[in-house]
């Protein structure tokens, strides 16, 4: 394998986690990079253990959200975090799965790559893992890589992640590789103490791997007592210095700063032999506004999709909403709205009560669809802003198909296959494939916007790029039957075919795009069909 030659840079932070899985590695990771990002290229990689080659085909339910990256790859929601925090556009290939590399071993053996050796587990998987973390440094010229280690420190299926980091850091000098340890810090019930042993058995499992923490993190509801970041510091062998209280806060957003005053910053500095000053004011300034409750406006959104169960999935439309909230100063309460559960036009007057604005996410699949479109009539007749995401953009054409265009059985041929109105059909490249991971449209793709329309308005461009994950589109068939009854097609793609962007122009706000704009929000950039959609919601 070739290494990466002796130099100060790259170097390496690596996040593990123990106690127990969701602490928040990922915006650990994101939040330690926030803080290095405005002085140094810094890339982040996630491993994960499942044999999946990607999240892409896993039900959102179990998973959560599935992030779409700029060059079509569908990763863990993970990333979402690293692009928000760093502003960097992620690439498919720092996310490596299990499945990607037990695949890439049995390809290289079946060549003959390995000349006749016995393939095993190490060297060679643990190899495959390594050149991945060296091709990903070198090809970006990062000068500093965040490698998170998915699932928690004794999960069997990350063992061969934590044998190749060490093997990292065997590999390099001492001031190149740095591993943060997040862990557990609880109060138990009628306790009223903080209480160590999670973290000092979470240490000692990750030592046992060969591996000894730099940096400490403690997931707590309060403050780390500075008597107990000497004991962590005692017994884990670690300074006290380099014990962090990763404290919980009203905002992920916060957490940056929670690091940066609990003195991480030093720690990477004394590892690394390198000065850090952050440039944290816009971040802070945003922060301060998100949290803040004076003087704001209050707002309530319904989010009616049909995976409420388990909010992770629409993690970025929840993100997107928080980035509106602090630039436009105002509260937004998201109101959860199951559309499996609504039976008539009566049970969405109902649900509605209260509500200022309406999104449909994405989707696959007939079941809620129904009482989607009964949610989009009604915002459509109540004059109450809506905005479609994707599957909301073709429930929104069915919709109005069916009550404007009079074609009462119009459809989506995913719903209902024999329909005499596929106003929504499936891509003609689509037809024939019968893998279902990373064969839909996905990633980025250009829209070009038609002049004077609402979106042309909002995005203040004549072209957009915007991020898919799709199989299906409005079917161009019926693009002239839709325009004739006032719905407007504001943004198609380059052929001219494919409708990227709807709009009613008499109405408050009624857009839907094909695209997922909510994968591109961040804090310093709210996504523009949000903000707009907000803002109509406050009027």
């Amino acid at each position: 394998m070739q290494l990466l030659k002796k130099s100060n840079f790259p170097k390496f932070i690596v996040v593990t986690g123990g106690v127990l899985s969701g602490l928040g590695k990922g915006v650990a990771a994101a939040s330690i990079g926030n803080l290095l990002a405005s002085q140094y290229k810094v890339v982040a990689i996630k491993c994960d253990g499942y044999l999946n080659v990607d999240p892409g085909t896993m039900n959102p339910i179990e998973h959560g959200e599935v992030f779409v990256l700029d060059d079509g790859g569908e990763v863990d929601m993970d990333f979402g975090h690293y692009e928000r925090f760093l502003n960097i556009t992620t690439k498919f290939e720092w996310n490596i799965t299990m499945g990607k590399v037990y695949r890439e071993v049995l390809e290289k053996e079946r060549r003959g790559d390995y000349l006749g050796k016995t393939v095993q587990l190490i060297p060679h998987v643990t190899d495959e893992i390594k050149r991945r973390f060296y091709d990903v440094a070198k090809k970006e010229k990062a000068d500093i890589v965040l490698i998170e280690i998915g699932g928690t420190v004794g999960d069997i299926e990350n063992e061969l992640y934590l044998e190749a980091v060490k093997q990292l850091r065997q590999e390099l000098t001492n001031d190149r590789v740095l591993f943060a340890h997040l862990t557990y810090i609880p109060i138990p019930s009628g306790v009223n103490e903080q209480k160590s042993k999670p973290t000092q058995m979470s240490v000692k499992e990750i030592n046992e791997r060969g591996i000894r923490p730099h940096v400490i993190i403690g997931r707590c509801a309060e403050y780390i007592e500075p008597h107990l970041k000497e004991k962590i510091a005692r017994f884990c062998n670690v300074n006290k210095e380099a014990v962090i209280s990763g404290v919980d806060v009203p905002s992920v957003y916060a957490i940056p700063l929670v690091f940066k005053k609990e003195g991480i910053i030093s720690s990477i500095e004394k590892r690394f032999k390198i000065n850090l000053k952050p440039d944290t004011k816009k971040w802070e300034k945003l922060t301060d506004q998100l949290l803040s409750k004076k003087g704001k406006k209050k707002v309530t959104v319904a989010i009616c999709g049909k995976y409420t169960a388990l909010q992770d999935s629409y993690a970025s439309i929840i993100e997107s909403i928080l980035h509106c909230e602090a630039h436009l100063n105002c509260k937004v309460d998201l109101k959860w709205l199951e559309t499996t559960d609504i039976f008539d036009e009566q049970d969405v007057q109902v649900k509605m009560e209260g509500v200022d604005g309406i999104i449909v996410p994405g989707g696959f699949g007939s079941r809620g669809t129904e009482g989607k479109i009964k949610v989009i009539k009604y915002a459509r007749e109540n004059n109450i802003p809506f905005l479609g995401l994707c599957y909301g953009l073709q429930l929104a054409v069915i919709e109005f198909a069916r009550h404007k265009c009079n074609l009462e059985e119009a459809n989506s041929t995913e719903i209902n296959p024999k329909t005499p109105f596929p106003v929504v059909d499936i891509l003609e490249e689509q037809k024939s494939i019968t893998d279902k991971g990373g064969t839909m449209r996905l990633g980025a793709y250009t829209a070009y916007i038609t002049p004077d329309s609402k979106v042309n308005k909002i995005y203040k461009e004549k072209v957009v790029s915007e991020r898919h994950r799709h199989r299906y589109e409005v079917n161009p068939q019926f693009h002239e039957v839709l325009k004739k009854e006032g719905l407007v097609i504001s943004g198609m793609d380059k052929s001219k075919t494919l409708a990227e962007f709807i709009e009613l122009p008499k109405h408050k706000y009624f857009v839907a795009t094909q695209a997922h704009p909510e994968l591109k929000s961040s804090l310093l950039h709210p996504a523009p069909l949000f903000k707009e959609f907000v803002r109509s919601c406050i009027k």
